[in-house]
């Protein structure tokens, strides 16, 4: 019998449903508004940053380990590139809300809960 694939899977750990969640905001934010990442290096590189992080979702959802290692490094590439480029001004107004939420995706997605469900169940 085949499985079937979803793309939110709720019987994951809260902390995973609301990575998953946020790893699919940020590569649809990104798609429709453009990124930092993009801007700063070209739009090859900001295209293959959305779709990491939209893949890394995906695969975090079906509990495959390549999936949670794409959504992990894509979600830390974000904040080194936005810390990169911004420098100290990331605490400014318009940044700070960016890197709060590229900063709680990356601790959800590193959570204990997170690692030990990942390590346990994922494929």
């Amino acid at each position: 019998m085949k499985s079937q694939k979803v793309f939110f899977n709720p019987s994951q750990p809260q902390t995973l449903q609301i990575g998953v969640m946020l790893l699919y905001l940020n590569a649809a934010f990104d798609l429709l508004f453009g990124s930092l990442t993009g801007a700063v290096f070209g739009l090859f590189f900001g295209l293959i940053v959305v779709a990491a992080l939209a893949l890394g979702a995906f695969g975090i959802a079906n509990e495959k380990k390549w999936g949670y290692a794409l959504g992990v490094a894509a979600a830390v590439i974000r904040v080194v590139v936005l810390v990169w480029i911004l420098g100290g001004d990331v605490f400014s107004f318009p940044y700070v809300i960016t890197l709060l939420f590229d900063g709680a995706l990356v601790a959800l997605l590193l959570h204990p809960q997170s690692r030990d469900y990942q390590r346990i169940w994922f494929k």
